[in-house]
């Protein structure tokens, strides 16, 4: 079973800004290849991590507001929230190992 949240423009402040708990988001489309080969290893990784990191998806399709709100200019885009702040931003797929090292000092 999946813990990732789907992040919505009408969520998004109480699921990212005011989470306790750092959040990986993940920008992403149905369409996008990438973000298809990405999307096993952040389901792991919300496993692995849960309690200690929330994963949520945003469907850039879906909720583009958003998706510019943040800057997003291609997909996958990884954003880590923590306090209500973006702390890092990283587009583009890669293996697990540098998604874990893109998120591990802030959890």
């Amino acid at each position: 079973m999946s813990s990732e949240v789907t992040i919505t423009k009408d969520n998004f402040d109480a699921e990212v800004l005011q989470s306790p708990i750092p959040v990986l988001v993940d920008f992403w489309a149905v369409w996008c290849g990438p973000c298809k080969m990405i999307a096993p290893m952040l389901e792991d990784i919300a496993g692995e991590y849960s309690g200690r990191l929330k994963v949520g998806k945003i469907n850039v399709d879906e909720q583009g507001d958003l998706a510019g709100q943040h800057n997003v200019v291609s997909i996958p885009t990884l954003a880590l929230y923590k306090g209500g702040k973006i702390q890092a931003q990283a587009a583009g797929a890669m293996p697990k190992h540098e998604i874990v090292n893109f998120f591990k000092a802030f959890i």
